[in-house]
């Protein structure tokens, strides 16, 4: 099915001013959007349904969650190899069925009662492999369908449907694991990921393929070129390093923010899915924001200001004390702030990384990011569960959120800060 835009490249991608006529373009958004939805359910139905119904330990919680997170650091640059020679229509689409599987067989176990620790531990992993596949292949997917003087417009379209699924997904996902059961939240993230399926399948536009030399490279060699590529780029070694201290600190901060929530200030999984989704409006408004702040006041300062705000927001949660509805309302706060300038944030990064990026090795540039950025999470997941019983929930929110500061801290005293309006 041919697009709505008036005109075409050569190269089959839109060239209309405006991304929204390209139904192409609103079938990968929308697509988008459901996949997101059904993943910010499911990581929020999992740990909730362990620590609300299974009663499970900072420790065994830790565990849990570095499980979900370990296909980052196993399969990262694998995928961007394999994605990178791939369509990544064709990706997205296995991926959202394998997700839609995983969690629909996991509801049917709930049902009938088998929906133990182990099961969820490997339900994470499932989920969190397949993820892995989604995410790289989006992200080198704008760049085979729009023009690169679409990028900043397309990601914060796509970056802004992340956060539509961040304002539904936690709220969600917290009321059904409260109200009904994880079996039925589980159900419904495996729909949002259906729903993903029919709408990305749905693309027609044949996707700008790099071309492929005669004798392609093994894979392990295309792994290092990719490596290779994003080491010697400044900027993209620097997004790498404070990308790394960012998520190592936050996978800490959120297994102890998901027992302190309900332990120590005693709040319900309804109330704790509605502060969860407190960052979603703000991400919302972090997507728009990008498309326009850059431009103004330059892509470094965005990216250092953005971080400083949203990640020191965090080191206001430990002061909190019950259940009242200031410490609701300073939550909320928390999580709007905090989303806001985590989405400036990443679709800013994003941009700068695909500008400096050959079309052939978005794929790999994207993995090797996500594979050092995020590689540490699981360590950090362990690390969080680890301070929570030795030291306490409060002291260890706080030294959690403080490591947070690392990443705005690496990123003013780089090149990245000195980024300008134009890329």
């Amino acid at each position: 099915m041919p697009s709505v835009s008036s005109a075409a490249s050569d190269s089959g991608r839109p060239v209309s001013s405006s991304l929204w006529r390209d139904v192409d373009f609103r079938r990968l958004w929308t697509g988008q959007t459901a996949s997101q939805l059904g993943e910010h359910v499911s990581l929020v139905v999992v740990p909730l349904f362990a620590v609300l119904t299974l009663h499970a330990s900072a420790g065994q919680l830790g565990v849990l969650r570095a499980v979900g997170q370990a296909p980052i650091l196993l399969l990262s640059l694998f995928v961007g190899a394999w994605v990178d020679r791939w369509r990544t229509r064709t990706t997205m689409v296995l991926t959202d069925v394998g997700r839609a599987v995983a969690l629909g067989a996991a509801a049917v176990a709930g049902l009938l009662g088998w929906l133990g620790l182990p099961a969820l531990v490997a339900l994470a992993f499932a989920v969190g492999a397949l993820s892995v596949f989604f995410d790289v292949a989006y992200q080198a997917s704008l760049v085979r369908l729009v023009e690169r003087g679409q990028l900043v417009r397309g990601n914060s379209a796509l970056e802004g449907s992340r956060s539509a699924a961040q304002i539904g997904g936690p709220a969600l996902g917290g009321a059904l694991v409260s109200l009904l059961s994880a079996p039925i939240a589980a159900a419904s993230s495996a729909l949002f990921f259906a729903l993903s399926f029919l709408s990305i399948r749905r693309i027609r536009r044949d996707e700008s393929m790099p071309k492929r030399p005669e004798h392609p490279p093994r894979v392990w060699q295309r792994i290092h070129e990719g490596l290779r590529f994003v080491a010697g780029d400044t900027v993209l070694r620097t997004v790498c390093l404070a990308s790394a201290a960012f998520q190592f600190s936050f996978a800490a901060v959120m297994t102890v923010y998901l027992l302190f929530l309900p332990r120590e200030l005693h709040l319900s999984g309804t109330v704790v899915g509605l502060a969860l989704t407190a960052a979603g409006p703000g991400a919302l408004l972090g997507s728009l924001l990008a498309a326009r702040l850059p431009s103004r006041f330059g892509h470094g300062t965005v990216l250092v200001c953005a971080a400083a705000l949203g990640d020191g927001v965090f080191l206001c949660v430990p002061a909190l004390r019950g259940s009242s509805g200031v410490t609701v309302a300073v939550l909320l706060a928390v999580g709007f702030v905090f989303g806001c300038g985590g989405q400036l944030v990443n679709v800013t990064v994003m941009a700068v990384r695909q500008a400096v990026t050959p079309d052939g090795m978005q794929g790999r540039a994207a993995a090797t990011v996500t594979f050092v950025g995020m590689g540490l999470t699981p360590l950090g997941s362990l690390v969080g569960g680890f301070l929570a019983e030795e030291w306490g929930l409060r002291t260890s929110l706080l030294v959690t959120a403080a490591g947070m500061m690392l990443s705005p801290v690496v990123m003013a005293l780089s090149p990245l800060a000195r980024l300008g309006r134009e890329l």
